[in-house]
């Protein structure tokens, strides 16, 4: 995991956001385990306590089980979960603000398709 810090949402925030994207892309995938809280506040140099609060969210949110004595593992359906949940998220809170943009510039999906075919370098 390589992440940036940004001042403005707090570090456990960031963390279970970089633990969504992990599941999401595929790096975690269902029956993985997470790095352990020392693993993680070790290399980046945070509180172990930030690292377990970022867990526990995702233990909340069922997406990660605790397995006493071996750590915490992402659970079955989890991907699929959080596919529906981030594309509910997507069109109730960004999509809104992003389509607007696209209006007052101007831009159409045959031009953003276009585009996007000209430059696939900036496809993930």
């Amino acid at each position: 995991m390589t992440i940036t810090w940004n001042d403005r949402v707090p570090i456990y925030r960031q963390l279970h956001q970089r633990v969504v994207a992990m599941i999401l892309d595929g790096a975690l995938n269902e029956g993985d385990a997470l790095p352990s809280v020392r693993q993680v506040a070790a290399e980046y140099q945070i509180n172990p306590l930030t690292v377990s609060k970022a867990y526990q969210e995702l233990v909340d949110e069922q997406l990660v089980e605790k397995r006493r004595g071996l750590g915490m593992f992402v659970i079955e359906g989890a991907h699929d979960a959080l596919l529906k949940s981030e594309r509910e998220r997507f069109l109730r809170e960004e999509w809104p603000v992003l389509y607007a943009r696209l209006q007052r510039l101007g831009l159409d999906l045959k031009t953003l398709m276009r585009e996007a075919a000209t430059h696939p370098e900036n496809q993930s």
